[in-house]
C-alpha cells in the first residue's frame, strides 16, 4: 500500500501524542520549508560552481524561477500540515481548494517564464541592426508573435484550471476551454474579434507577409513596421505618426511590401524636362552622383526616359539603398543635385508654364513695322 507524505506525518504525530496537533503542524511546516530552502540553496551553489557554458538555459531558468518555486514550496508545506490545524471540515476543504488554485497559478507562471526564456535565447543570436537583416527580421517577427500566442494560451489554461478548483465557478473555467450553452455562445461571439486577430497573428508568424522593419504601404500610407502585437501591428509613417492596423486586416486587404524578399529597397525620382535636355549627359551626371554617395548600396542604378508628352520628357532615376531611410535620403539628394545641374547647364530645359512675350523688330522711330506706309501730311 502506497503511503503519501501526509500519511508519514500522521504516523509521526501518533508517536508524539503529548504534542498538540496544531503545534506539530507548525513544526512540520517549518521543517518542510527549511528542508526545501536548504535543498534549493544546495542546487544553487552547485550551479554557480559550474562553468558559465554548462547548461546555460537550465541555469537561467533556475535563476528566474527560484522565487516562484519558494512560493510553491510554502503552498506545498501548508497543504501537508493543514489537517493538523483541526479546522472544520468545510473550511478545510475551501482552504485546500484555494491552495490548489494558487499552485496552478504558480505552475502556469513558471511555465510561462521558462517558455519566454527559451524564446529569448533563440532570438538573442539574431541582429536586426545590420544592413542585410532579412533572416533576422523573419525570425524575430515569428518569435514575437509566437511568444504572445504562447503567453495568451498559458494564461487561458492556467485561469481555466484554477477556476475549476471551485464548484461555484467551475463552469467559467470549463467555458474557457470550450463553449457550452447559450452563455458560451454569447461569450464566443463577443470574443470573436479577439480570437480572429489571435489566429491572424499565428498565420502572420508562419506565413510572414510582412516582418518587423519591412517598408510597407497600407491604406495609401508609406511606413515601416515598428511593432507586431498579438492583435495589431504598429506602422511608423514617414512623418513619425503611428498607424495602428488590426492583424485581421492584413489577410483581408491588399497592401504593398517593399522589402518582402530582400532588405534593400528600390527608390525612384521623377523629372519633367524640355526636349532640349541632353539625356546622355544627364545620365552621366546622375551616375556620378549615385556612385559617389554613401547612401547607395551598389546594386541598381538606371536613368530612363519613361514617357514623353507634347511639352516635356518624363525622366525616371532608379537607385537602390539598404533600407527605406537611406532610399528616401538618396532620392532627395538626387532630386536636389540634378535640378541644380540642369538649371546650370541647360536652363532652357526647365519646365515652364508661363506665357513669354513675343518681341517684334522695328526700324522706324515711331514703332512702325518696315515697309508700312507713312501717314499723310
Amino acid at each position: 500500500m502506497r503511503h503519501t507524505l501526509r500519511d508519514y506525518l500522521k504516523q509521526i504525530a501518533d508517536f508524539l501524542p503529548w504534542i498538540p496537533d496544531w503545534m506539530f503542524g507548525i513544526a512540520a511546516f517549518i521543517g518542510i520549508v527549511a528542508a526545501g530552502l536548504a535543498l534549493q540553496g544546495v542546487l544553487t551553489r552547485f550551479l554557480k560552481r559550474r562553468p558559465p557554458q554548462w547548461h546555460p538555459f537550465g541555469r537561467q531558468s533556475w535563476d528566474k524561477t527560484r522565487g516562484l518555486m519558494r512560493f510553491m514550496l510554502v503552498l506545498f508545506a501548508l497543504s501537508l500540515t493543514l489537517p493538523f490545524l483541526n479546522l472544520p471540515h468545510d473550511v478545510r476543504d475551501e482552504v485546500r481548494k484555494i491552495f490548489l488554485a494558487l499552485a496552478v497559478v504558480q505552475l502556469g507562471w513558471i511555465i510561462g517564464v521558462i517558455a519566454n526564456i527559451a524564446i529569448d535565447r533563440y532570438v538573442y543570436g539574431f541582429k536586426i541592426d545590420v544592413a542585410d537583416n532579412l533572416m533576422a527580421r523573419k525570425a524575430v517577427t515569428q518569435m514575437r508573435i509566437v511568444r504572445q500566442a504562447v503567453n495568451v494560451m498559458i494564461a487561458l489554461f492556467t485561469a481555466g484550471f484554477a477556476l475549476m478548483s471551485f464548484e461555484s465557478v467551475r463552469q467559467i473555467g470549463v467555458s474557457l476551454f470550450a463553449s457550452a450553452g447559450v452563455a458560451g455562445i454569447v461569450a464566443g461571439l463577443a470574443a470573436r474579434p479577439l480570437f480572429e486577430n489571435l489566429i491572424a497573428g499565428l498565420q502572420l508568424a508562419f506565413t510572414q507577409p510582412l516582418r518587423l522593419g519591412d517598408a510597407v504601404v497600407i491604406n495609401n500610407e508609406f511606413g515601416t513596421v515598428e511593432e507586431i502585437g498579438s492583435v495589431y501591428i504598429v506602422v511608423r509613417l514617414w512623418d513619425w505618426r503611428r498607424q495602428i492596423v488590426p492583424l485581421s486586416y492584413i489577410f483581408t486587404n491588399p497592401f504593398v511590401n517593399w522589402t518582402r524578399s530582400t532588405a534593400s529597397i528600390l527608390g525612384s525620382v521623377m523629372f519633367f524636362f524640355d526636349y532640349s535636355v541632353d539625356v546622355d549627359d544627364l545620365r552621366t551626371e546622375a551616375e556620378r552622383l549615385v556612385k559617389g554617395s554613401d547612401l547607395w548600396d551598389g546594386q541598381v542604378f538606371k536613368l530612363q526616359v519613361v514617357d514623353s508628352t507634347e511639352t516635356a520628357l518624363k525622366i525616371r532615376v532608379l537607385a537602390s539603398a539598404a533600407n527605406s531611410g537611406n532610399s528616401s535620403d538618396l532620392a532627395a539628394f538626387l532630386r536636389e543635385k540634378l535640378i541644380a545641374y540642369v538649371r546650370a547647364r541647360y536652363p532652357t530645359a526647365l519646365p515652364r508654364s508661363r506665357q513669354e512675350p513675343i518681341t517684334i523688330a522695328s526700324s522706324g522711330h515711331d514703332g512702325q513695322a518696315p515697309g508700312a506706309p507713312s501717314p499723310p501730311g
